[in-house]
């Protein structure tokens, strides 16, 4: 099998299973945060005056609402330092929360910076900004071996019970189907797309 393909599937299996372990009943926490890529993007429009920039963390039928909140940004943050601050935290806000409602994701706020992430989400960003992919390989690899391994030994330890010891029989069971479901949810995310947000803090 190609190399290059190998690491992609790797990559897209580990992140996936990352993902996953993190559950999915917390919110994506990196696109609304203060050093997150959407408010950056919308610092970055503010500074150039080009709208063009954050349009890209929107669908197109909410384009006319972007627009009109940098316009009206834009006019505002000319008033006074106070009110250019005010403003800005009101575009950053609003690209956000609609950036977050095309993904089906609740708003509840811009989040500090500096925020302790998922490390694979830090390790993603810094790839992409040193194009060098291999230390997210790395850390990807070593996530999805070490549970593994760790479901595996569980396994292991339990396989060999008596037959007539039930309850130790029970313990293998619930082992048994864990590791199961574990090596099930990589699998699957190998063949599915994943959806848009999760949790990203640790």
């Amino acid at each position: 099998m190609n190399r290059i393909i190998v690491l992609d599937t790797v990559i897209f299996i580990s992140v996936l299973l990352l993902i996953t372990i993190t559950g999915t009943n917390k919110v994506f926490a990196h696109c609304d945060g203060m050093d997150g890529p959407v408010v950056k993007a919308a610092q970055e429009a503010l500074k150039t005056g080009n709208v063009d920039l954050v349009l890209i963390w929107v669908h197109k039928e909410d384009e006319d609402k972007i627009i009109d909140a940098f316009k009206q940004t834009q006019n505002v943050r000319k008033l006074s330092p106070e009110a250019r601050q005010l403003a800005d935290k009101y575009f950053y806000e609003t690209l956000v929360r609609i950036h977050r409602a095309s993904e089906g994701a609740p708003y509840t706020g811009l989040k500090p910076a500096g925020r302790k992430l998922i490390p694979s989400i830090k390790a993603t960003d810094e790839a992409i900004e040193s194009e060098n992919v291999k230390p997210l390989v790395n850390l990807l690899i070593e996530q999805v071996t070490d549970g593994t391994q760790k479901h595996f030994n569980d396994v292991m330890a339990r396989k060999d019970y008596s037959e007539n010891n039930v309850e130790a029989g029970r313990e293998y069971v619930k082992s048994y189907v864990e590791f199961i479901h574990y090596t099930k949810r990589i699998y699957e995310a190998s063949i599915e797309s994943a959806p848009g947000h999760y949790s990203e803090s640790d």
